[in-house]
């Protein structure tokens, strides 16, 4: 009987993992095929994974035959699989997101499973699943669902190296702790989460040095074995980093490091941010205000999480409460600023939020959030694209062209040179993009070999007002979302 019991409990946790795995993947799919990728982050990957397998060089990345030294290369290896078992296409640069975002429900799922019982745990993963920012990121072919799934991992292995201490009087005697396997997934999961996104995937080691603070509690530190955990940690990120520092002559530390990590935080980057110090106190609170757009609908529940957190919590909230507060600190502190920095804080909330809409039983509010959000991402997810693909001028100038694309053919472009030209185009020339001015536009087509050339469409007519028989023209109307401004766009192809 007892065989018969486990098998049951097994088979339905089984169902259970199944279910919400291929839910979620499926749920995040919807509407990445039909979608172009989104200047500039999207086809920065999605090139930078191209260039990879084109070069067979899985340490340095390089994006338009330039090193691009911005991020650490879990995410091109993720895009690189999946171009390997898709092609090299759109829906395949997006794949590893709906993946990594479902692997963080499960995560999640498991996580408050363990904390408060299985409908915690469901609730928990449906709040992050059903989230804005991450329905829009789960979509994305960029780092953050992979940085959030370390992040989260990570911080679900240090609360249960802590869990004998953070869970109530009454419970800690029913626990029987191992703690090996959490080790090892505490510092591995560190690591990763530095390969997806850099050194802001190690802000679980300030949650575990916060609670400790907290805990006073001295033997946490031997449970922690931070030493050789750390050690562990910088060993697995070295695998990776000695060969790429050795490779760039250190430049991937001066530029990931120094350019992207230490100079986001002390100025702005791509005009994401303050420019001047009163600005940037103004801001001070600007993801504390974003928070209420980016985690809709669970949001509205927040100034009701805030009133139960202060009259009533205990040390699994406040773990919980202290590495989202971290997260949206650092980032707080950080002069450059986008809403979904804070991401990874997203799972915390969430298991936080349900811990409190469980033990208060607010069962419909939940069910009403949830079918209402899940309809209208979907209804996006379905008919947003379709509407909104015309407006993508390198996809639309690409599309137009494709047939005339030949491989070895050069190609540059005055005026406009965000990523997608070179992600979409160079799937049919393989060659690189030339940036050019306009005097030089004219020269570049005199040249031999087959040729074309995208300039704003108020040139093209000045630039070659005789053009022979042979050549081809193209335009379009669009608009440039990096820049947010409408563009107007001539392709003229010379065909050999």
């Amino acid at each position: 009987m007892p065989g018969a019991i486990l098998s049951a409990h097994l088979k339905s946790a089984i169902r259970n993992y199944a279910l919400l795995f291929f839910g979620c993947v499926l749920f995040h799919v919807i509407g990445t095929w039909s979608l172009p990728l989104i200047d500039r982050d999207e086809p920065r990957f999605a090139e930078a994974s191209r260039e990879m397998i084109q070069r067979g060089d899985y340490i340095v990345p390089h994006f338009n035959n330039q090193l691009r030294l911005d991020k650490p290369p879990l995410t091109y290896w993720t895009q690189v699989a999946s171009f390997r078992i898709f092609g090299e296409n759109d829906f395949a640069a997006r794949f590893p997101s709906p993946i990594a975002a479902a692997l963080v429900a499960l995560s999640i799922f498991a996580w408050g499973t363990r904390i408060g019982g299985n409908r915690m745990g469901w609730w928990a993963a449906i709040i992050f699943t059903l989230s804005l920012q991450t329905f829009l990121h789960a979509k994305a072919a960029v780092a953050d669902m992979w940085l959030v799934l370390f992040v989260t991992l990570a911080h679900w292995s240090g609360y249960e190296l802590l869990r004998d201490r953070l869970s109530p009087a009454h419970q800690t005697s029913n626990i029987k702790h191992q703690t090996s396997h959490w080790w090892w997934m505490f510092y591995v999961s560190l690591a990763f989460g530095f390969l997806a996104k850099g050194p802001i995937g190690w802000t679980p080691l300030a949650t575990v040095a916060a609670t400790k603070f907290f805990l006073l509690d001295g033997q946490l530190a031997s449970r922690f074995k931070f030493a050789g955990g750390v050690l562990l940690m910088l060993a697995v990120v070295a695998l990776w980093g000695v060969p790429a520092l050795i490779r760039t002559h250190g430049q991937f530390f001066v530029v990931g490091i120094g350019r992207h990590v230490v100079g986001r935080s002390f100025a702005t980057m791509e005009g994401h941010g303050a420019n001047s110090f009163g600005m940037y106190l103004l801001l001070l609170p600007f993801y504390f205000i974003t928070v209420f757009a980016s985690f809709f609908p669970w949001s509205i529940k927040l100034p009701w999480l805030a009133k139960q957190l202060w009259q009533r919590r205990d040390k699994v909230d406040d773990y919980l409460l202290t590495g989202a507060a971290i997260i949206f600190i650092i980032f707080t502190l950080v002069k450059t600023k986008l809403p979904h920095y804070t991401l990874p804080a997203f799972p915390l909330l969430a298991i936080l939020l349900a811990r409190k809409l469980a033990a208060e039983k607010v069962t419909r509010f939940f069910r009403s959030c949830a079918f209402a959000s899940a309809s209208a991402y979907l209804a996006i997810a379905l008919i947003v694209p379709s509407i909104v693909t015309r407006f993508f001028p390198a996809y639309q100038l690409f599309w137009q062209s494709r047939d005339y694309l030949r491989p070895g053919m050069e190609f540059g472009t005055v005026g406009f040179s965000e990523p997608s030209l070179i992600w979409y185009f160079r799937s049919g020339v393989k060659s690189f993009v030339t940036p050019l001015n306009s005097r030089r536009a004219a020269d570049f087509m005199t040249q031999a070999g087959p040729r074309f050339v995208i300039v704003p469409t108020s040139l093209a007519t000045t630039l070659f007002p005789n053009n022979p028989g042979d050549w081809k023209t193209f335009s379009t109307r669009g608009f440039n979302v990096a820049k947010g401004e409408q563009v107007d766009l001539t392709l003229v192809l010379k065909p050999d």
